[in-house]
């Protein structure tokens, strides 16, 4: 059985451990952009050995934020300064992974340590919050609008376009985020999806617009790269989203090409009692692996070494993806492997303060991926020595689009 130190392979991207730093929202961002503080966030869990680096949510639309200060991908000048974070990630053996999010009803709020509630307009908020029926998630949330048959399209195809500027940037992971009582945890569950068309009511229909999110993503996403899946497995209210439905729906996404399902749970019922403890979300992890036979993350109250050692080897997921104690700790997967005698690479800078026999990183080598670009988007790549992107890729927009730039950019204008 693997333990939590041992590699990972997934379609063509070999992950050096088990460890993967989950997405956790910064809200640091201006008009979507990464700056230093992301930089700094991510690289650090670089350097301290995770095997996977996840940014937070990534909008893939700007009215798709929870806040204003969210990051995005809905706009190629977003690309030049993640693909040099994303450099950094490969440069110390991690790989780099994208969350890409549409924030529904939970959108243009406050950030978590301002005073709750909607963000208005004339600071910086917006009228465009859509779901799809008109119910609000929170008294003192935003009032969302039911989305039309167009702007599920439009939302669609936002993220197929987003999945193409993630790769454009050196990104070697892709997550949808369908979790948390964000859009597309909204149309998955009937206490929040009441519509009558193809797109709500039976189970067939509330999983529609994840299924073709999943389709669009994949046939934009390289044959060669992973692609997972953020699910809320329950909404811990009866009569709501539930482990079984989360199971069957597992299993139609692996077969249209979803490689790990990352279990959560929860958000989209503000009244719901989850009974959060250690590894609390763990059995729902174990059980999707075991009945749907896909691969799948545990996420959730994971703090100690010998806890995810235990999680790995006896089977319950496949990766554990860790959220708060990486902000606590940063160089957690350097401690833990010391704590459980296994070996992890440490950054020739560290190596004087490495335990005895340690081994320097060795950057992320995507040298099979030369095709990705060019077979997929038809641009040739061009990698430096760590294997990202450094040339500035020719725009996923066409002009048309890119003319209506400054109008996107802004959601208090539609």
């Amino acid at each position: 059985m693997a333990g939590l130190f041992d590699p990972l392979r997934i379609r063509d991207v070999n992950f050096a451990n088990r460890v993967f730093v989950s997405p956790m929202c910064q809200y640091s961002s201006q008009d979507g952009y990464a700056n230093d503080w992301h930089l700094v966030h991510l690289g650090s869990r670089a350097v301290g050995g995770a095997g996977l680096i996840f940014t937070e949510a990534t909008a893939v639309l700007p009215e798709g934020r929870i806040s204003p200060h969210d990051l995005g991908i809905w706009d190629d000048g977003h690309i030049e300064m993640l693909s040099r974070i994303v450099s950094f990630i490969h440069e110390q053996g991690s790989i780099a992974g994208m969350q890409l999010a549409h924030a529904g009803r939970k959108a243009s709020t406050r950030r978590p340590w301002e005073t709750p509630g909607t963000v208005p307009e004339n600071e910086g908020g917006w009228k465009k919050v859509v779901a799809p029926s008109a119910l609000r998630f929170a008294d003192n949330y935003p009032m969302p609008q039911a989305l039309t048959l167009g702007g599920i399209q439009e939302v669609v195809s936002a993220f197929a376009a987003a999945a193409r500027r993630a790769c454009q940037a050196g990104f070697r992971v892709v997550e949808i985020h369908a979790a948390h009582g964000y859009l597309i945890h909204e149309f998955l569950s009937p206490l929040s999806n009441k519509r009558e068309d193809d797109y709500g009511g039976s189970f067939e229909n509330r999983t529609r617009l994840c299924r073709e999110i999943v389709a669009a993503v994949r046939s934009s996403w390289p044959k060669e790269l992973p692609l997972f899946l953020r699910v809320s497995v329950t909404d811990w209210i009866d009569g709501g989203w539930d482990i079984e439905q989360s199971i069957k729906l597992a299993g139609q996404l692996k077969r249209m090409g979803v490689d790990l399902i990352d279990c959560s749970s929860g958000g989209n019922v503000a009244h719901a009692e989850i009974p959060v403890g250690p590894g609390y979300q763990t059995a729902f992890a174990e059980q999707i692996r075991r009945e749907a036979k896909v691969m799948t993350g545990a996420v959730g109250m994971i703090t100690s070494p010998v806890q995810a050692e235990h999680i790995i080897r006896t089977g319950q997921a496949d990766a554990v993806i860790m959220a708060r104690e990486l902000l606590r700790d940063p160089y957690w997967p350097l401690r833990a492997a010391r704590e459980l005698d296994q070996r992890i690479a440490w950054p020739v800078q560290y190596l004087r303060a490495a335990p005895k026999g340690a081994q320097p990183r060795v950057p992320v080598d995507l040298k099979s991926f030369e095709s990705c670009f060019e077979e997929q988007h038809g641009v040739p790549e061009r990698r430096d020595r760590a294997g990202s992107s450094r040339r500035r890729v020719p725009p996923v927009v066409d002009r048309e689009q890119r003319s209506e730039k400054s109008s996107s950019k802004h959601p208090t204008s539609n």
